[in-house]
Parts: structure tokens; sequence; C-alpha cells
């Protein structure tokens, strides 16, 4: 295993993310971003959400992509059928203060989902913090990271450092989806939630005081 821990008169969405006081636990949104038949990425979810889970000021929302069907064809005028999907996840990003995005590495780079789910919004993603937990072969899915640093960054998103990465995680976890040696991985998370809060408290009260206009 790669375990790498280097941690009208409507209101816009975005101001309205932006709204809760400090007090207010952070809301965290889990994207899965893995949608291929046979997937492990359900397994990798569920551990890290339990660690995610020991952060009592986390409200963590999953948001896995084989359960959301958008069309590649992007439109400024979506059909019913798109909005009704778009219903689905983009008031789930909006409302995010955080996201962490599990991906696995497909051909040197990640899925043709999660790029459609990145490419169907805009201001969602603004001024928030992204951390990423990825698998894979050789690479542990860090190469797939670093290609999303970059799309990332165009989105007007911040990047933390630390992540967690597999480095061939389908002999890790047990039948039961337990790591079989936690100790490394748990302290890459650790390290990932802690810098993931520090972002998104430091961005959210700028965001409440100041609002991102991007």
């Amino acid at each position: 295993m790669d375990i790498t821990t280097h941690e009208s008169a409507q209101v816009s969405p975005l101001v309205d993310a932006a709204a809760p006081a400090s007090g207010q636990p952070l809301r965290v949104a889990v994207i899965v971003a893995s949608n291929r038949e046979g997937r492990f990425a359900p397994v990798i979810a569920d551990w890290f959400v339990s660690r995610a889970a020991e952060h009592d000021d986390l409200d963590i929302d999953v948001i896995d992509l084989a359960g959301i069907d958008l069309p590649t064809a992007l439109s400024p005028n979506p059909s019913d059928a798109t909005k009704a999907v778009l219903a689905q996840v983009s008031p789930r990003l909006a409302a995010a203060d955080a996201f962490v995005v599990l991906t696995p590495e497909y051909n040197h780079s990640f899925p043709a989902a999660l790029k459609n789910l990145i490419d169907w919004h805009g201001s969602e993603w603004h001024a928030k913090p992204v951390g990423f937990v990825s698998y894979g072969g050789m690479s542990g899915g860090l190469r797939a990271v670093e290609q999303l640093r970059q799309v990332f960054a165009e989105m007007h998103a911040t990047t933390i450092r630390e992540t967690v990465s597999f480095h061939g995680p389908w002999g890790q976890f047990d039948e039961d989806g337990q790591h079989k040696d936690p100790a490394a991985a748990n302290t890459a998370a650790k390290a990932l939630l802690n810098q993931l809060t520090w972002w998104a408290h430091a961005l959210r009260d700028a965001k409440a005081l100041r609002p991102y206009t991007g």
C-alpha cells in the first residue's frame, strides 16, 4: 500500500452555501467517482466515511456517481429529465463546505463520470477545499489526483496537500470491508481531514464576511 500524507432577488447557491455560522458542523460531500461494473470504490468509501465519522464537527454526505446519470452533452438549457438528475445532486454540492473526491485511476487519469459532474457545475465548487482519496495499481491513483488538481483550480476550488492513496488495495481489506493493517491509512486519513477541516472553516468564515465573486 502506498499511503501519502502530504494532509431575480433570489440568493445564489454560492452565497447560500456560505451562510452558516462558524459554530455549525462542516458539510463535507464525499464524491465516489467510480461507476464501473465490479468497482472496489464502495469498500474504500465505507472505510473513509468511518474515519470521518470520528470527527463530530463534520456532517458527511456521500454522493455516489453510480447513481447519478448525467448526459455527457452539456447544455445551458437542459431537458426536464436532466434537470431532474441535477436536482438530485446540485443542491448537495452547493450546500457542501468541502469535498473529498474518492477516485480510481483509469488509464492514467480519472473517471469520465467525475469530469462530467464537475463540468455540469460551476459556482458549487467555488472557494471550497477539495481533498483526495485515490486508489489504483503502482501509482495508487496519484496520477489521477494530480490531473484533478488542475481541473479544480479552474473551478476556483482549493485542493489540499494531504492525500490518502492505496497502492493495489484489493488485498488490503477483509471480506467485511475492514482494513487488515490500518495504522498508516488511518494516519493519512487523519492528516487529510485535519487539513480539510482547517481550510473549510477558513473559507466558510471568509465567505460569510465577503461573498466570493470569482
